[in-house]
């Protein structure tokens, strides 16, 4: 199986769990480390069309940019909470699994096993 793509950090457990189960299905994802080279704007948007998500849904909301940002006002705009993730790739909830049209977040890791079905 090709064409996966893991927005991934090598310092998360349950990224590298999402990893290690991915390449035990037969599976070489791309590997994106989002925090060195964060995704734009557009694919950020793309991203979130495919988990079906809102900006605050991707949110890691106890980093300490995500406080000293003031992003749990909900008076923030999506395009506010997605330059946020763009500015600090920290606040992205990981790893993400995209396959396709499709994407999912591996907490648990597990739940990756839904996009290779």
């Amino acid at each position: 199986m090709n064409n996966f793509t893991i927005y991934h950090n090598p310092r998360c457990s349950k990224s590298r769990l999402t990893l290690e189960l991915l390449k035990e299905k037969g599976i070489n994802p791309d590997i994106v480390l989002y925090l060195e080279t964060p995704p734009s704007e557009k694919q950020l948007e793309s991203i979130l069309k495919k988990l079906n998500f809102k900006a605050r849904d991707l949110l890691r909301k106890g980093e300490a940019e995500f406080k000293e940002q003031h992003l749990s006002d909900q008076s923030k705009s999506e395009q506010d909470l997605i330059r946020a993730m763009i500015e600090f790739p920290k606040l992205i909830e990981r790893p993400i699994v995209i396959y396709g049209e499709r994407a999912i977040i591996g907490r648990p890791p597990e739940n990756v096993l839904e996009i290779i079905k």
